[in-house]
């Protein structure tokens, strides 16, 4: 693929396939406390980290209703931008463990001047299928890709 543009740009939606499967997770996981036979106190710490971490993820990263929320992603002279309303447009590095596959794209990527390493799940239903197509073939064939923000 060659293209003389170097721009790139597209904003996913919440997705109905991941949605169902966090709470799936999240089924299995109180049902397998409520299985086995723990003390009380560790079955309501677990049930209170499964809840704490369902309020956690669900904002976030599952239905992006929080302003923290990373919905978009572009490519233009100054590399790659992660989008969230809370900050706008922040330069990020991919990481090379990044996946791209047909029905789901695993975007790892690091923030400009942080140490931590945070991902992205973008289902094929997040995106319109040609846009998730186009972004599947700029993570896979896009030169520079991995490298860090300017």
């Amino acid at each position: 693929m060659s293209s003389r543009s170097d721009f790139f740009q597209c904003r996913w939606r919440a997705s109905r396939w991941l949605l169902t499967a966090y709470l799936g997770a999240q089924c299995l996981a109180l049902f397998s406390l409520f299985w086995i036979d723990i003390p009380p106190r560790a079955l309501v710490l677990g049930v209170f980290v499964c809840l704490l971490h369902g309020a956690y993820m669900l904002a976030r990263a599952i239905i992006f209703s929080s302003p923290q929320a990373f919905t978009g992603l572009r490519r233009d002279r100054d590399g790659w931008q992660l989008w969230n309303a809370e900050q706008g447009w922040r330069p990020v590095q991919l990481r090379r463990d990044s996946l791209a596959l047909p029905l789901l794209i695993v975007l790892r990527f690091r923030l400009a001047g942080r140490g931590r390493v945070r991902s992205v799940c973008i289902p094929a239903d997040a995106l319109a299928p040609d846009d998730h197509r186009r972004l599947r073939l700029r993570l896979k064939f896009s030169r520079r890709r991995w490298a860090a923000p300017e």
